[in-house]
């Protein structure tokens, strides 16, 4: 029983740790400013078209300190999106944490 267990174990840290590229290769172009998931507040959605504009707007004639200041705005928005939006986030690693530690108990 003992070397099953630690087979089982053996095993799923080494798939665990083995580097997986999920999207090596995309078809549409990586964006440093990703617009969120479909909002249902008249907040969210102000905040939406604000991001939507700041992508829009030119931005090779603006000082160092404008584009400074965008990008701290546009960190707060999506800082302020993600908190409104709601639900749990679990990383791979707790996922595969909880399995092992239900396998083991049960």
């Amino acid at each position: 029983m003992k070397k099953i267990v630690f087979c089982l174990l053996a095993t799923i840290l080494s798939i665990t740790f083995l580097p997986l590229q999920l999207h090596a290769s995309t078809s549409e172009p990586s964006s440093s400013l990703t617009t969120p998931k479909p909002v249902e507040s008249e907040e969210a959605k102000v905040m939406v078209l604000r991001l939507n504009e700041i992508k829009a707007m030119d931005k090779s004639e603006l000082k160092a300190s404008e584009k400074k200041e965008l990008r701290k705005e546009v960190k707060s928005i999506n800082h302020r999106l993600r908190e409104s939006s709601g639900g749990i986030y679990l990383s791979v690693g707790a996922v595969i944490l909880i399995v092992v530690l239900l396998i083991v108990l049960l």
